[in-house]
């Protein structure tokens, strides 16, 4: 199962899309979205968050 964003957590930072080994997090109307079929289930996305807003 993917990595899954709160987006009204999200404050857009990109924590994770720098962090992110798959390279599946992208930015839209600057909230992190997660491409579920890149995603492999690392949970680097989850630690990398400041905000908690991303859970596996």
């Amino acid at each position: 199962m993917a990595a899954v964003v709160d987006s009204s957590k999200c404050t857009g930072c990109e924590s994770c899309v720098s962090e992110c080994p798959s390279e599946a997090i992208k930015m839209a109307d600057s909230k992190a979205v997660v491409e579920e079929d890149a995603c492999v289930d690392c949970g680097v996305c989850v630690d990398a968050c400041p905000v908690e807003a991303i859970s596996l």
